[in-house]
């Protein structure tokens, strides 16, 4: 389980910071640019997140089922 929630913190870290890079500098929209991007960096600290939980989990998974 540590192995997994170190993956998603690594995850969310990538996402969080390439997010509020690519909408802070390159795609402002809104009227407030930090609030752009705080805005993206928070949906990429999710999806990051999960993204590397669920590849742990299916690895443990996997990792289980050979062992049986």
């Amino acid at each position: 389980m540590k192995k997994t929630l170190i993956a998603g913190l690594i995850g969310a870290f990538m996402g969080f910071l390439m997010s509020f890079l690519m909408n802070y500098f390159f795609i402002p929209l809104p009227a407030s640019t930090a609030a752009h991007a705080v805005g993206n960096g928070i949906s990429g600290v999710i999806s990051g997140f999960m993204a590397g939980f669920f590849t742990q989990l299916m690895a443990n998974r996997e990792k289980s089922k050979s062992a049986s």
